[in-house]
C-alpha cells in the first residue's frame, strides 16, 4: 500500500493523474507490473557481480546479470514508451489546471534551440529516474519508520502529541505543517540515519587519479560510498545503533544536521542527490510518515509483540526489510477525516 501511495504521488506530478486504482487511464495490473520491474531493477543493481570485481570476466557475464538487465531494459522501454504515446494523445486527465511535468518535457522535443531540445530517449530516462528513485525508496523508508516507532512507544506517543497539538484531530496533515513539526522532523532524520534508502550510494566513476587517506584510486575506478556505515560510525555518533530522534533536536549532538547532502556524517541519499529524492522525496516520505502517525494507532499482526519484531535487512540496492511489516491500523481522528478523496 505504501508503494502504491508513493507511485501515485510521483505520477500526479509527472503525468497529472494517478496510475493505480481509480482515475483516468492506468490500473492495478499495470501498476503491479511496474512495481515488479522496479523491484527487479533494485535487486539486479545490488547483486554481487563477479565481472565488477574481476575485469577480465566482465565480458563473459558468467552469472547472466547483464543479460537480465538487457531484458529488463526492453520491458522498461516498452512500458515507458506506452505511457509517452498515451500522454501525447490524451494529455493529463483534466483540461484545466497546471500542465503536468511530462507535457512540459514533451513540448521541449520541438524547440528551436538545440541545447534545450529533448529526445524521446532522454524523456523516458527521466521518467525512469523519477519513478525508480521515488517509489521503492519512499515506501521502504516509511516502512522502517513505522517499525521503529512501534518498537519505541514513548517516541510514538510524543510524535502523536505534537501532531495533535499542531494539526488537531479534525483534518489530515498537509505539507505546509511539516516545518512546525520539530519532533517529527527529528524522527525522519533519525530514520534516514539508521535506515538510508540506499545503503551504498549509486556508483560513481573517478574522473582523475587521486589519493584518499593513503589509498591510491586510479582514474576510471568505480566508487561506492557506504553511507550506511558512515551513519553508524561510533566515532561520529553516540550509541549509533540506538533509535534516538532527540540527537537531532536542540541540545542534541546534531541539532542542525542536513540530510540532503550538506553533512557528510548523515547522507542517506548521497551527496549528489537525485531531483526526485531531494525535492519530492524530501517532503513526500515525511508527509506519509506524519499522516500515518497522526491518523492511526497500530497493532502488529497475529498478536506479535513489538519487542520481537524482525529488524533484519534484505540484500539489494535499496534497504528493504527482510520481512515486510504487517500491521492493523486503528483510526484515532474524527470520523469525517477518513472520507474518501479523489
Amino acid at each position: 500500500m505504501l508503494n502504491v501511495c508513493a507511485t501515485n504521488a510521483i505520477a500526479r506530478v509527472m503525468l497529472g493523474r494517478r496510475v493505480v486504482g481509480h482515475g483516468c487511464g492506468g490500473g492495478d495490473e499495470k501498476a503491479e507490473e511496474f512495481k515488479a520491474m522496479v523491484v527487479e531493477l533494485m535487486v539486479l543493481s545490488g547483486v554481487f557481480n563477479l565481472g565488477d570485481f574481476i575485469p577480465p570476466l566482465e565480458g563473459l557475464d558468467l552469472q547472466g546479470v547483464v543479460a537480465k538487465m538487457k531484458k529488463l531494459h526492453k520491458r522498461f522501454d516498452a512500458f515507458l514508451s506506452a505511457i509517452l504515446e498515451e500522454h501525447k494523445i490524451k494529455g493529463s486527465c483534466g483540461t484545466e489546471g497546471p500542465v503536468d511535468l511530462l507535457s512540459m518535457l514533451i513540448s521541449l522535443k520541438d524547440v528551436d534551440n538545440e541545447k534545450e531540445r529533448l529526445t524521446e530517449t532522454e524523456i523516458k530516462a527521466f521518467l525512469l529516474n523519477m519513478f525508480a528513485a521515488g517509489t521503492d525508496t519512499t515506501s521502504s523508508t516509511v516502512e522502517w519508520a513505522i517499525a521503529e516507532l512501534m518498537r519505541h512507544p514513548k517516541i510514538l506517543a510524543q510524535a502523536q502529541q505534537e501532531l495533535d497539538s499542531v494539526v488537531g484531530k479534525n483534518r489530515l496533515v498537509t505539507e505546509s505543517d511539516l516545518t512546525r513539526l520539530t519532533f517529527l522532523q527529528a524522527i525522519v532524520k533519525e530514520n534516514f540515519r539508521l535506515h538510508p534508502s540506499t545503503p551504498l550510494s549509486l556508483p560513481r566513476i573517478a574522473q582523475e587519479s587521486c589519493v584518499v587517506n593513503g589509498y591510491y584510486i586510479p582514474k576510471g575506478s568505480t566508487l561506492l560510498v557506504n553511507v550506511w556505515a558512515i551513519a553508524r560510525d561510533p566515532d561520529q555518533w553516540s550509541d549509533p545503533l540506538e533509535f534516538r530522534p532527540e540527537r537531532f533536536l536542540t541540545g542534541g549532538e546534531r541539532p542542525n544536521a542536513d540530510v540532503r547532502g550538506n553533512d557528510f556524517e548523515v547522507i542517506p541519499f548521497g551527496r549528489a542527490v537525485e531531483f526526485v529524492r531531494n525535492e519530492l522525496g524530501d517532503t513526500d516520505g515525511p508527509t506519509i510518515d506524519a499522516t500515518l502517525i497522526h491518523a492511526f494507532d497500530f497493532d502488529l499482526a497475529n498478536g506479535q509483540l513489538a519487542q520481537t519484531l524482525n529488524m533484519e535487512e534484505a540484500y539489494g540496492l535499496t534497504l528493504q526489510r527482510a520481512e515486510p511489516l504487517m500491521v492493523h491500523p486503528k483510526p484515532r481522528l474524527a470520523p469525517h477525516v477518513y472520507e474518501a478523496r479523489v
